[in-house]
Protein backbone atom coordinates (compact mmCIF):
# COMPACT_ATOMS: atom_id res chain seq x y z
CA UNK A 1 0.00 0.00 0.00
CA UNK A 2 1.07 3.13 -0.83
CA UNK A 3 1.43 6.01 1.75
CA UNK A 4 0.02 8.65 -1.08
CA UNK A 5 -3.02 6.51 -1.21
CA UNK A 6 -6.21 8.20 0.05
CA UNK A 7 -7.86 5.07 2.04
CA UNK A 8 -11.66 5.14 3.38
CA UNK A 9 -12.78 2.82 5.68
CA UNK A 10 -16.42 2.07 5.38
CA UNK A 11 -17.94 0.39 8.46
CA UNK A 12 -21.44 -0.90 7.36
CA UNK A 13 -22.86 -4.54 8.62
CA UNK A 14 -25.57 -4.13 5.72
CA UNK A 15 -23.94 -6.10 1.87
CA UNK A 16 -26.18 -4.09 0.21
CA UNK A 17 -25.28 -0.95 1.35
CA UNK A 18 -21.55 -1.74 1.06
CA UNK A 19 -22.27 -2.76 -2.38
CA UNK A 20 -23.54 0.70 -3.09
CA UNK A 21 -20.63 2.39 -1.34
CA UNK A 22 -17.85 0.18 -2.48
CA UNK A 23 -17.31 2.73 -5.99
CA UNK A 24 -19.16 5.87 -4.59
CA UNK A 25 -15.55 7.69 -3.77
CA UNK A 26 -13.62 8.63 -6.51
CA UNK A 27 -9.64 8.84 -6.15
CA UNK A 28 -10.16 6.66 -2.43
CA UNK A 29 -8.89 2.84 -1.89
CA UNK A 30 -12.24 1.55 -0.26
CA UNK A 31 -11.54 -1.29 2.33
CA UNK A 32 -14.89 -2.41 4.05
CA UNK A 33 -16.00 -3.94 7.65
CA UNK A 34 -19.44 -5.35 8.57
CA UNK A 35 -18.80 -5.71 12.30
CA UNK A 36 -16.14 -4.03 15.55
CA UNK A 37 -13.59 -6.52 15.43
CA UNK A 38 -13.19 -6.54 11.37
CA UNK A 39 -13.25 -2.80 11.78
CA UNK A 40 -10.26 -3.08 14.19
CA UNK A 41 -8.30 -5.03 12.49
CA UNK A 42 -8.54 -2.86 9.43
CA UNK A 43 -8.12 0.44 11.56
CA UNK A 44 -4.87 -1.21 12.36
CA UNK A 45 -3.49 -2.59 9.29
CA UNK A 46 -4.71 0.69 7.07
CA UNK A 47 -4.49 3.72 9.44
CA UNK A 48 -7.12 5.31 7.26
CA UNK A 49 -7.50 9.07 7.12
CA UNK A 50 -11.32 8.99 7.02
CA UNK A 51 -13.90 6.50 8.35
CA UNK A 52 -17.55 6.58 8.19
CA UNK A 53 -19.18 4.72 11.44
CA UNK A 54 -22.58 3.09 11.21
CA UNK A 55 -23.61 3.15 15.03
CA UNK A 56 -25.84 0.05 14.27
CA UNK A 57 -23.98 -2.65 14.19
CA UNK A 58 -24.19 -6.54 15.07
CA UNK A 59 -24.56 -8.27 17.44
CA UNK A 60 -26.68 -4.83 18.39
CA UNK A 61 -27.97 -3.48 14.99
CA UNK A 62 -30.94 -1.99 16.22
CA UNK A 63 -29.11 -0.32 18.86
CA UNK A 64 -26.04 1.78 19.21
CA UNK A 65 -24.14 0.71 21.65
CA UNK A 66 -21.33 -1.55 19.73
CA UNK A 67 -20.89 1.71 17.33
CA UNK A 68 -20.19 3.61 20.33
CA UNK A 69 -17.83 1.30 21.93
CA UNK A 70 -16.14 1.22 18.19
CA UNK A 71 -15.96 4.80 18.28
CA UNK A 72 -14.09 5.21 21.08
CA UNK A 73 -11.86 2.59 20.44
CA UNK A 74 -11.27 4.59 17.25
CA UNK A 75 -10.44 7.82 18.47
CA UNK A 76 -8.23 6.15 20.71
CA UNK A 77 -6.28 3.72 18.11
CA UNK A 78 -6.15 6.43 15.76
CA UNK A 79 -7.02 10.38 17.00
CA UNK A 80 -5.94 11.49 13.65
CA UNK A 81 -8.59 9.56 11.65
CA UNK A 82 -11.45 11.57 10.63
CA UNK A 83 -14.66 9.39 11.43
CA UNK A 84 -18.08 10.59 10.10
CA UNK A 85 -20.87 8.84 12.07
CA UNK A 86 -23.86 7.42 10.31
CA UNK A 87 -26.62 7.34 12.25
CA UNK A 88 -30.61 6.86 11.30
CA UNK A 89 -32.79 9.41 10.62
CA UNK A 90 -34.01 12.07 13.07
CA UNK A 91 -31.44 10.58 15.38
CA UNK A 92 -30.14 13.90 16.31
CA UNK A 93 -29.45 12.88 20.23
CA UNK A 94 -27.04 9.95 19.20
CA UNK A 95 -25.01 12.11 16.25
CA UNK A 96 -24.96 15.03 18.77
CA UNK A 97 -23.27 12.82 21.47
CA UNK A 98 -20.85 10.62 18.60
CA UNK A 99 -19.71 14.39 17.77
CA UNK A 100 -19.20 15.03 21.37
CA UNK A 101 -16.95 12.20 22.40
CA UNK A 102 -14.54 13.22 19.24
CA UNK A 103 -16.24 12.18 15.66
CA UNK A 104 -15.64 14.59 13.06
CA UNK A 105 -18.81 14.58 11.13
CA UNK A 106 -22.25 13.23 11.25
CA UNK A 107 -24.41 11.93 8.43
CA UNK A 108 -28.05 10.83 8.89
CA UNK A 109 -29.84 7.93 6.79
CA UNK A 110 -30.72 7.43 3.63
CA UNK A 111 -27.76 7.45 2.69
CA UNK A 112 -26.89 9.75 -0.66
CA UNK A 113 -23.45 8.24 -1.90
CA UNK A 114 -23.45 11.91 -3.34
CA UNK A 115 -23.56 13.78 -0.68
CA UNK A 116 -21.62 11.46 1.42
CA UNK A 117 -18.62 11.42 -1.30
CA UNK A 118 -18.57 15.37 -0.40
CA UNK A 119 -18.00 14.74 3.40
CA UNK A 120 -15.53 12.53 2.57
CA UNK A 121 -13.99 14.66 0.63
CA UNK A 122 -13.63 17.29 2.86
CA UNK A 123 -13.15 15.10 6.16
CA UNK A 124 -10.01 13.81 4.23
CA UNK A 125 -8.85 17.55 3.19
CA UNK A 126 -8.67 18.73 6.45
CA UNK A 127 -6.63 15.20 7.67
CA UNK A 128 -4.09 15.91 4.59
CA UNK A 129 -3.69 19.30 5.51
CA UNK A 130 -3.04 18.26 9.60
CA UNK A 131 -0.87 15.51 8.36
CA UNK A 132 1.56 18.20 6.05
CA UNK A 133 1.03 20.56 9.79
CA UNK A 134 2.29 17.75 11.86
CA UNK A 135 5.05 16.81 9.62
CA UNK A 136 6.24 20.75 9.39
CA UNK A 137 6.33 20.63 12.96
CA UNK A 138 8.68 17.90 13.36
CA UNK A 139 10.57 19.65 11.33
CA UNK A 140 10.19 22.35 13.13
CA UNK A 141 10.86 20.80 16.62
CA UNK A 142 14.27 19.27 15.24
CA UNK A 143 16.25 21.95 15.63
CA UNK A 144 18.70 23.56 12.86
CA UNK A 145 21.47 21.00 14.48
CA UNK A 146 21.56 17.51 12.93
CA UNK A 147 20.28 14.97 15.40
CA UNK A 148 19.16 17.10 18.03
CA UNK A 149 15.63 17.29 18.80
CA UNK A 150 14.23 20.08 20.94
CA UNK A 151 11.65 22.17 21.38
CA UNK A 152 12.02 23.95 24.52
CA UNK A 153 13.41 27.51 24.95
CA UNK A 154 15.98 26.58 27.01
CA UNK A 155 17.84 24.12 24.43
CA UNK A 156 16.84 26.22 21.20
CA UNK A 157 18.99 29.06 23.28
CA UNK A 158 21.93 26.20 23.10
CA UNK A 159 21.43 26.16 19.80
CA UNK A 160 21.36 29.29 18.87
CA UNK A 161 24.70 29.47 20.81
CA UNK A 162 26.28 26.68 18.80
CA UNK A 163 25.41 28.27 14.94
CA UNK A 164 27.09 31.57 16.61
CA UNK A 165 30.61 29.47 17.37
CA UNK A 166 30.45 27.32 14.42
CA UNK A 167 31.97 28.98 12.14
CA UNK A 168 34.61 30.45 14.51
CA UNK A 169 37.74 28.63 15.34
CA UNK A 170 37.80 29.14 19.44
CA UNK A 171 38.60 26.93 21.95
CA UNK A 172 35.28 25.64 23.41
CA UNK A 173 34.28 23.90 26.70
CA UNK A 174 30.90 22.22 27.05
CA UNK A 175 29.28 21.76 30.43
CA UNK A 176 26.48 19.42 31.37
CA UNK A 177 25.69 16.25 33.15
CA UNK A 178 25.98 13.07 32.02
CA UNK A 179 23.42 11.86 28.97
CA UNK A 180 22.41 15.88 28.28
CA UNK A 181 23.91 15.30 24.69
CA UNK A 182 27.11 16.98 24.68
CA UNK A 183 28.67 14.86 22.00
CA UNK A 184 25.96 16.06 19.17
CA UNK A 185 26.77 19.63 20.38
CA UNK A 186 30.18 18.50 19.15
CA UNK A 187 29.23 16.96 16.29
CA UNK A 188 27.09 20.49 15.15
CA UNK A 189 29.74 22.53 15.64
CA UNK A 190 32.29 20.42 13.57
CA UNK A 191 29.45 19.76 10.58
CA UNK A 192 28.51 23.53 10.36
CA UNK A 193 32.01 24.94 10.68
CA UNK A 194 34.44 25.79 8.26
CA UNK A 195 36.56 22.59 9.26
CA UNK A 196 33.58 20.17 8.35
CA UNK A 197 35.94 18.49 5.33
CA UNK A 198 38.28 17.40 8.44
CA UNK A 199 38.47 14.74 10.63
CA UNK A 200 36.55 15.04 14.02
CA UNK A 201 38.45 13.01 16.68
CA UNK A 202 37.02 12.14 19.59
CA UNK A 203 38.69 10.44 22.74
CA UNK A 204 37.70 9.87 26.04
CA UNK A 205 39.74 11.15 29.26
CA UNK A 206 38.23 8.92 31.69
CA UNK A 207 38.10 6.30 29.78
CA UNK A 208 41.77 5.40 29.11
CA UNK A 209 44.33 4.58 32.10
CA UNK A 210 46.73 7.54 32.50
CA UNK A 211 49.58 5.67 31.52
CA UNK A 212 48.08 5.12 28.10
CA UNK A 213 46.67 8.36 27.52
CA UNK A 214 49.97 10.31 27.06
CA UNK A 215 50.41 7.72 23.69
CA UNK A 216 47.25 7.76 22.62
CA UNK A 217 47.00 11.77 22.69
CA UNK A 218 50.34 12.49 21.50
CA UNK A 219 51.14 9.66 19.92
CA UNK A 220 55.10 7.79 20.20
CA UNK A 221 58.50 7.19 18.29
CA UNK A 222 59.60 3.78 17.62
CA UNK A 223 61.65 2.51 20.87
CA UNK A 224 59.81 4.92 23.17
CA UNK A 225 58.79 2.31 25.32
CA UNK A 226 58.58 -1.51 25.75
CA UNK A 227 56.02 -2.50 22.90
CA UNK A 228 57.19 0.78 20.47
CA UNK A 229 58.06 -0.83 17.51
CA UNK A 230 57.04 1.40 14.94
CA UNK A 231 55.98 5.07 15.06
CA UNK A 232 52.38 5.70 15.81
CA UNK A 233 50.54 9.40 15.28
CA UNK A 234 48.34 10.33 18.10
CA UNK A 235 44.93 11.78 18.43
CA UNK A 236 45.56 15.24 18.25
CA UNK A 237 47.75 14.46 14.92
CA UNK A 238 45.41 12.74 13.58
CA UNK A 239 42.92 15.04 13.92
CA UNK A 240 45.08 17.77 11.91
CA UNK A 241 42.72 20.33 9.84
CA UNK A 242 39.75 18.94 11.62
CA UNK A 243 38.36 19.00 15.04
CA UNK A 244 39.75 17.84 18.48
CA UNK A 245 36.89 16.85 21.14
CA UNK A 246 38.54 15.67 24.40
CA UNK A 247 35.24 14.46 26.09
CA UNK A 248 35.79 14.48 30.06
CA UNK A 249 38.35 16.69 30.08
CA UNK A 250 37.55 17.27 33.94
CA UNK A 251 39.37 13.73 34.48
CA UNK A 252 42.42 14.16 32.37
CA UNK A 253 45.52 13.79 34.90
CA UNK A 254 47.85 16.67 36.40
CA UNK A 255 50.35 15.59 34.71
CA UNK A 256 49.15 15.73 31.02
CA UNK A 257 46.98 19.08 32.13
CA UNK A 258 50.17 20.84 31.15
CA UNK A 259 51.29 19.11 28.31
CA UNK A 260 48.21 19.88 26.95
CA UNK A 261 48.42 23.60 27.98
CA UNK A 262 51.61 23.75 25.85
CA UNK A 263 49.92 22.59 22.66
CA UNK A 264 46.99 24.93 23.14
CA UNK A 265 49.49 27.73 23.86
CA UNK A 266 51.99 26.44 20.51
CA UNK A 267 49.79 24.79 18.51
CA UNK A 268 52.93 22.40 18.65
CA UNK A 269 53.28 18.69 19.90
CA UNK A 270 56.10 16.51 20.73
CA UNK A 271 55.66 12.62 20.62
CA UNK A 272 56.80 10.97 23.21
CA UNK A 273 60.08 9.35 22.74
CA UNK A 274 60.99 12.43 20.34
CA UNK A 275 62.36 15.76 20.38
CA UNK A 276 60.58 16.79 16.69
CA UNK A 277 58.04 19.32 17.20
CA UNK A 278 55.28 18.42 14.76
CA UNK A 279 53.08 21.47 14.30
CA UNK A 280 48.80 20.84 14.64
CA UNK A 281 45.82 23.18 13.08
CA UNK A 282 43.02 21.95 14.97
CA UNK A 283 40.16 23.43 16.64
CA UNK A 284 39.77 21.91 20.18
CA UNK A 285 36.44 21.24 21.62
CA UNK A 286 36.26 20.05 25.49
CA UNK A 287 33.39 18.79 27.70
CA UNK A 288 32.75 17.79 30.64
CA UNK A 289 30.10 16.87 33.97
CA UNK A 290 32.44 17.63 36.65
CA UNK A 291 32.48 20.98 37.94
CA UNK A 292 35.94 22.40 37.06
CA UNK A 293 35.74 25.84 39.22
CA UNK A 294 35.42 22.95 42.74
CA UNK A 295 38.51 20.86 40.92
CA UNK A 296 40.87 24.26 40.80
CA UNK A 297 40.30 24.95 44.15
CA UNK A 298 41.25 21.63 45.53
CA UNK A 299 44.34 21.77 42.82
CA UNK A 300 43.59 19.09 40.73
CA UNK A 301 42.70 21.14 37.82
CA UNK A 302 45.01 24.02 35.89
CA UNK A 303 43.15 27.15 36.29
CA UNK A 304 45.45 28.08 33.18
CA UNK A 305 44.41 25.57 31.48
CA UNK A 306 40.77 26.42 31.61
CA UNK A 307 41.06 29.67 30.82
CA UNK A 308 42.81 28.00 27.57
CA UNK A 309 39.62 25.61 27.07
CA UNK A 310 36.85 28.22 27.60
CA UNK A 311 37.18 30.94 25.21
CA UNK A 312 33.81 29.74 24.83
CA UNK A 313 31.38 27.99 27.12
CA UNK A 314 28.51 25.94 26.12
CA UNK A 315 26.00 24.87 29.30
CA UNK A 316 23.82 22.11 28.61
CA UNK A 317 20.37 22.25 30.58
CA UNK A 318 19.59 18.83 32.34
CA UNK A 319 16.11 17.07 30.47
CA UNK A 320 14.43 18.45 34.12
CA UNK A 321 15.43 22.21 32.96
CA UNK A 322 13.98 21.67 29.60
CA UNK A 323 10.26 22.48 29.19
CA UNK A 324 8.42 20.15 27.03
CA UNK A 325 11.62 18.02 25.95
CA UNK A 326 10.90 14.92 27.33
CA UNK A 327 7.84 14.35 25.53
CA UNK A 328 8.51 15.19 22.59
CA UNK A 329 11.95 13.54 22.42
CA UNK A 330 10.07 10.54 24.20
CA UNK A 331 7.57 10.58 20.90
CA UNK A 332 10.57 10.66 18.66
CA UNK A 333 12.26 7.64 20.16
CA UNK A 334 9.13 5.66 20.39
CA UNK A 335 9.09 6.22 16.22
CA UNK A 336 12.62 5.54 16.02
CA UNK A 337 12.17 2.00 18.03
CA UNK A 338 9.47 1.06 16.45
CA UNK A 339 10.80 1.03 13.39
CA UNK A 340 13.74 -0.95 14.19
CA UNK A 341 11.89 -3.27 16.31
CA UNK A 342 9.18 -3.78 13.62
CA UNK A 343 6.50 -3.00 16.02
CA UNK A 344 3.53 -1.61 15.55
CA UNK A 345 3.23 0.97 18.38
CA UNK A 346 0.39 3.62 18.19
CA UNK A 347 1.60 5.89 20.81
CA UNK A 348 1.81 6.18 24.96
CA UNK A 349 -1.10 5.96 27.12
CA UNK A 350 -2.21 8.80 29.32
CA UNK A 351 -0.57 7.28 32.43
CA UNK A 352 2.97 7.15 30.70
CA UNK A 353 2.61 10.76 29.31
CA UNK A 354 2.43 11.39 33.04
CA UNK A 355 5.09 9.89 34.35
CA UNK A 356 7.44 10.97 31.27
CA UNK A 357 6.33 14.61 32.22
CA UNK A 358 6.61 14.23 36.19
CA UNK A 359 9.83 12.37 36.52
CA UNK A 360 13.47 14.25 37.17
CA UNK A 361 14.95 11.87 34.25
CA UNK A 362 18.64 11.65 36.48
CA UNK A 363 20.31 10.08 33.38
CA UNK A 364 18.72 12.65 31.31
CA UNK A 365 18.06 12.22 27.67
CA UNK A 366 20.52 8.78 27.86
CA UNK A 367 17.53 7.50 30.16
CA UNK A 368 15.07 7.95 28.30
CA UNK A 369 16.37 7.00 24.92
CA UNK A 370 17.13 3.26 27.10
CA UNK A 371 13.76 3.42 28.76
CA UNK A 372 11.82 4.30 25.62
CA UNK A 373 13.12 1.36 23.91
CA UNK A 374 12.88 -1.29 26.31
CA UNK A 375 9.23 -0.27 26.55
CA UNK A 376 9.22 -0.50 22.93
CA UNK A 377 10.62 -4.05 23.13
CA UNK A 378 8.33 -5.04 26.25
CA UNK A 379 4.89 -3.37 25.59
CA UNK A 380 2.08 -5.96 25.12
CA UNK A 381 -0.69 -3.21 23.62
CA UNK A 382 -1.11 -0.64 21.28
CA UNK A 383 0.50 1.94 23.44
CA UNK A 384 3.28 2.45 25.62
CA UNK A 385 2.09 2.33 28.96
CA UNK A 386 3.99 3.78 32.59
CA UNK A 387 4.56 0.35 33.76
CA UNK A 388 6.54 -0.62 30.14
CA UNK A 389 8.86 2.40 30.81
CA UNK A 390 9.21 0.73 34.69
CA UNK A 391 8.16 4.80 35.76
CA UNK A 392 6.94 5.14 39.34
CA UNK A 393 5.72 8.28 40.85
CA UNK A 394 8.33 11.20 41.14
CA UNK A 395 9.28 13.86 43.32
CA UNK A 396 7.51 16.95 43.07
CA UNK A 397 9.50 20.31 42.56
CA UNK A 398 8.24 22.85 45.31
CA UNK A 399 5.76 25.37 44.28
CA UNK A 400 5.89 28.78 44.79
CA UNK A 401 3.16 30.50 47.33
CA UNK A 402 2.15 33.70 45.23
CA UNK A 403 -0.87 33.12 43.71
CA UNK A 404 -0.66 35.18 40.85
CA UNK A 405 2.38 33.20 40.34
CA UNK A 406 1.23 29.27 40.81
CA UNK A 407 -1.99 30.34 38.41
CA UNK A 408 0.26 31.19 35.96
CA UNK A 409 2.52 28.24 36.31
CA UNK A 410 -0.23 26.03 35.64
CA UNK A 411 -1.49 27.88 32.98
CA UNK A 412 1.46 28.14 31.10
CA UNK A 413 1.94 23.91 31.60
CA UNK A 414 -1.42 23.32 30.76
CA UNK A 415 -0.67 24.90 27.39
CA UNK A 416 2.61 23.07 26.72
CA UNK A 417 1.03 19.45 27.94
CA UNK A 418 -2.51 20.33 25.87
CA UNK A 419 -0.25 21.57 22.53
CA UNK A 420 2.36 18.24 23.01
CA UNK A 421 -0.51 16.01 23.38
CA UNK A 422 -2.24 17.03 20.53
CA UNK A 423 1.33 17.35 18.44
CA UNK A 424 0.38 21.08 18.14
CA UNK A 425 -3.14 20.65 16.74
CA UNK A 426 -4.65 24.27 17.84
CA UNK A 427 -8.53 22.95 17.36
CA UNK A 428 -7.89 19.70 19.27
CA UNK A 429 -5.30 21.64 22.03
CA UNK A 430 -8.45 24.24 22.54
CA UNK A 431 -10.53 21.79 22.97
CA UNK A 432 -8.25 19.82 25.44
CA UNK A 433 -8.30 22.87 27.62
CA UNK A 434 -11.83 24.21 27.37
CA UNK A 435 -11.01 27.28 25.82
CA UNK A 436 -12.06 29.36 22.04
CA UNK A 437 -9.26 28.96 19.75
CA UNK A 438 -8.80 33.03 20.09
CA UNK A 439 -8.40 32.73 24.18
CA UNK A 440 -5.95 29.89 23.28
CA UNK A 441 -3.75 32.05 21.25
CA UNK A 442 -4.41 35.05 23.57
CA UNK A 443 -2.81 32.65 26.39
CA UNK A 444 -0.06 31.78 23.75
CA UNK A 445 1.25 35.15 23.23
CA UNK A 446 0.84 35.36 27.02
CA UNK A 447 3.29 32.85 27.62
CA UNK A 448 5.25 33.33 24.38
CA UNK A 449 4.85 29.78 23.48
CA UNK A 450 4.85 29.27 19.57
CA UNK A 451 2.90 26.57 17.13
Amino acid sequence: MKSEEKRLLIVEDDPGLQSQLRWAFDGFVVHMAGDRSTALAQLRRLVPGVITLDLGLPPDPGGVSEGFVLLKEILALAPESKVIVVTGHDDANNAVRAVGIGAYDFFQKPIDPDLLALAVDRAQRLYELEEENRRLEDQRTRSALDGLIAASPEMLKVCRVVEKLAPTDVSTLILGESGTGKELLVRALHSLGPRSSGKLVAINCAAIPENLLESELFGYEKGAFTGAVKKTPGKIEHSDGGLLFLDEVGDLPLSLQAKLLRFLQERVIERVGGRTEIPVDVRVVCATHRDLASLITEGRFREDLYYRISEAVIKVPPLRERTGDNVILARAFLKRFSAELNRSLLGFSDDAFHAIEEYSWPGNVRELENRVRRAVIMAEGSQVSAEDLELGKAEQDPSPFNLREVREQAERKAVLRALQHSDHNISRTADLLGVTRPTLYNLMRKFDVTE
